[in-house]
């Protein structure tokens, strides 16, 4: 019966069969080669060599004898080719994954299973080689396929793990690197090749095929950024963050428009934020995926970086080139769904084995997607392990996690009737807020110092409490109120802003209940919605970038850590496409290298002022001067550290009016020098300003005894610090580094 299976190439118990047997005191001994004309057993301690009988033209030999007791072997072959070959048998080896490991795997405590499962190059009894493990435990029978085998699903059958649903093989011998799927017989009877879900790296299109053997031993050079980073506290340090597609950043226009690979990004990038001033760069999701449309936000490929730019040894490069420039590298990563393409995660052993078998859970109405069962302890094991691998093999230093808000809710995006509700009838999805808990305490308990980011867009509670208080445990949340206002706001014809100043000001009432980072992505420049310059109203550029930059200066003094998407820091005009460049060469004009130039100096205000970060996120961090002057759409308010001479004021002026002696109150007497101001003309502006500073009035204004006569260039943002008493330590205000030209 086995016999026949396996020559149907349905063999589920493969290793019954084949490799060295005892059974009634007689020594079997089965193999079955692809192209092989003989084959023989030779006894490794002895040399004794004993030949099999052809059983099959297929390749099915047999050795049997009472005489000769079990005993390490060797398989030799003279193949059709006439080449011979002395091998080891991938049957006579013990399984690579212990009963503890697929144990651990399905109690739910295995969030290192990226060790066991997938394929990895061993050493088992001396010999060298690849395991392969997989998890199908509705597949009736699972081979291994691939370059080595000529994809013939007969050769190297799996054997199962008990009842784990773990497959397994360990081959010896193979080649350094080459490409394999799984062959499955699934629950239904139907053969399927699929990809590995645990693989490190995979082709691309149409074959979407795994490769075993990629596993370098790099060398890194980020030993001080980590061990910095361990002892970091994010939540009181300045954040700001570059958004970046790697796809689109730069291009290669003289070879055929092709992006550039990980290597070269690398050094361009690294050099360009270092020079910027950003403190971290953010990757749209470099998970492996199939469609380009999605940029990455329909994952497949839940452990390997993307082939197209290179090797998972590139990515490491890239990683460790940042950290060698001080710059931290966080990744868009998406547990919330996956496609339903079918060499990858859906219905993977016939059954829906990663999501809801229940489409009013497991699919996503809006994305025409997958939705993950977060109930399930092997699917929570195998994302917390996929974010473990990021951290544990390229070095990331924490995660944007990807449409929160869709984890939740289980009536996310659905109409009533199209949902099932929880266990105590109400719409959240408990399970994936469990799952979100223990990915948020594990990373943070193994990796001391990432951080974790949630993109929600809802009001859901404590999403920034630690988990032991009973929250969720991200350390910031994207601020998606504040940006919807904002924009909303400066979109708006300044005539009309006066009615809606509440806009601008709403956030405040909200500010503290979470950790926010203010974040101005790329989803805010796609689909019709044009760019960030384009957006602001008035029909001439320069004018735009005059709104754009005080709309910047804005962002970067207002709680919350910074988030920019690549592009907006020097005003791209048309909306971002992913198939092509950034538009550069607007950098020739002067009012787009004066965009760049006010967020390199925003950058360096916000750096060199530590007490700025650590006041993020804390009320004390932040005063109304005067939140209420809707008649002139102005917007007055401190900035303040824990010693009393850190303050700085901020004035936003949001319409094209100068205003001449605007008197603001402040709380301390004595000189306010002016340190930034978005009209000045090195940013291309019309150069008003007040002289470098004011000295504070006797007269009261907005509460304070003291006030100062200012002026207000029309669009512009202006930041005055009180100036230090004679002694102290000034150094902390200086602006960032001289800007680096390319």
């Amino acid at each position: 019966m086995i016999q026949r299976q396996l020559l149907d190439g349905q063999c589920s118990h493969p290793h019954a069969f084949l490799g060295m047997h005892l059974a009634n005191g007689v020594t079997v001994v089965r193999a079955f080669l692809q192209n092989t004309i003989s084959c023989a057993v030779v006894d490794k301690r002895t040399k004794s060599v004993y030949p099999m009988k052809k059983l099959s033209d297929s390749g099915l030999f047999q050795w049997e004898s009472r005489e000769v007791e079990p005993f390490p072997y060797l398989l030799r072959t003279t193949r059709t080719d006439g080449t011979r070959h002395t091998f080891e048998d991938a049957y006579r080896f013990l399984p690579t994954v212990s009963q503890m490991d697929a144990y651990l795997f399905n109690a739910g405590h295995a969030p290192w299973n990226h060790h066991h499962l997938g394929a990895h190059r061993r050493h088992v009894e001396g010999t060298a080689g690849i395991s392969f493990a997989v998890w199908a435990p509705n597949a009736r029978c699972v081979s291994v396929v691939g370059d080595f085998n000529h994809w013939d699903r007969r050769y190297f059958p799996m054997r199962p793990l008990g009842s784990s649903g773990i497959w397994e093989l360990f081959i010896p011998g193979l080649p350094g690197k080459g490409r394999y799927k799984y062959g499955l017989v699934d629950r239904h009877g139907n053969f399927q090749l699929r990809s590995d879900p645990f693989a490190l790296a995979y082709e691309g299109a149409p074959n979407h095929a795994s490769w075993y053997g990629i596993e370098e031993h790099y060398h890194w050079h980020d030993g001080t950024w980590m061990k910095k980073r361990a002892h970091g506290e994010p939540h009181r340090e300045p954040i700001s963050i570059y958004e970046v597609h790697l796809g689109s950043w730069r291009r290669v226009v003289e070879e055929n428009n092709r992006p550039l690979s990980y290597r070269e990004s690398a050094h361009q990038l690294a050099d360009y934020c270092l020079s910027m001033g950003f403190t971290h760069v953010e990757l749209l999701p470099i998970c492996e995926f199939p469609f380009e449309e999605s940029w990455g936000y329909q994952t497949t490929g839940f452990f390997a970086p993307t082939f197209r730019y290179g090797s998972p040894e590139d990515f490491k490069y890239f990683v460790d080139t940042l950290h060698g420039h001080g710059i931290g590298v966080i990744l868009d990563w998406v547990p919330s769904h996956f496609p339903k393409d079918r060499f990858a995660l859906a219905e993977f052993d016939g059954t829906c084995l990663y999501e809801h078998e229940d489409p009013r859970i497991g699919e996503h109405k809006g994305w025409g997607t997958l939705v993950f069962n977060y109930g399930r302890n092997e699917v929570r094991n195998f994302l917390i392990s996929s974010a473990i691998s990021w951290l544990e093999r390229f070095h990331v230093d924490g995660f944007r996690v990807d449409a929160v808000s869709s984890m939740l809710y289980r009536n996310y995006c659905r109409n009533d009737g199209e949902w099932v509700a929880n266990q105590y009838g109400g719409h959240e999805n408990l399970e994936a807020i469990e799952f979100l808990k223990e990915f948020n305490v594990f990373t943070h308990k193994h990796f001391p110092g990432i951080i974790t980011i949630a993109e929600e867009a809802t009001s859901f509670p404590a999403l920034t409490k630690p988990v032991h208080q009973g929250g969720i445990g991200f350390d910031f949340k994207w601020n998606m109120g504040w940006m919807h206002d904002t924009l909303g706001y400066l979109s708006r014809d300044p005539i009309h802003r006066r009615c809606h100043h509440n806009q601008i000001t709403f956030a405040m009432l909200y500010q503290y209940s979470e950790n926010f980072i203010l974040a101005l992505s790329h989803d805010e420049v796609v689909h019709g919605k044009s760019s960030l310059l384009a957006r602001m109203p008035p029909h001439d550029v320069r004018q735009k970038a005059h709104m754009l930059r005080s709309l910047f200066g804005y962002m970067w003094t207002w709680p919350g850590k910074k988030s920019l998407f690549m592009g907006g820091e020097f005003g791209q005009y048309n909306e971002w496409c992913h198939r092509h460049s950034l538009d550069w060469n607007l950098l020739e004009h002067a009012d787009h290298r004066g965009l760049r130039r006010w967020i390199h100096d925003l950058n360096g205000f916000y750096r060199k002022r530590p007490w700025l970060g650590y006041g993020d996120n804390e009320p004390d961090g932040f005063c109304w001067i005067n939140p209420d002057d809707r008649n002139h759409s102005v917007l007055s308010y401190l900035r303040r550290g824990q010693k009393i001479f850190q303050k700085v004021l901020i004035i936003c002026n949001f319409t094209p009016v100068s205003r001449n002696h605007y008197r603001v109150g402040v709380p301390l007497k004595g000189h306010w020098r002016e340190i930034l101001n978005s009209d000045s003309a090195v940013y291309d502006g019309n150069n008003g300003g007040n002289m470098g500073g004011k000295t504070t009035d006797a007269i009261p204004c907005n509460g304070h005894e003291n006030s100062l006569n200012l002026f207000l260039p029309s669009h512009a943002t202006i930041v005055l610090e009180f100036q230090t008493t004679p002694g102290e330590d000034d150094t902390k205000l200086n602006v960032f580094e001289p800007f680096l030209t390319e």
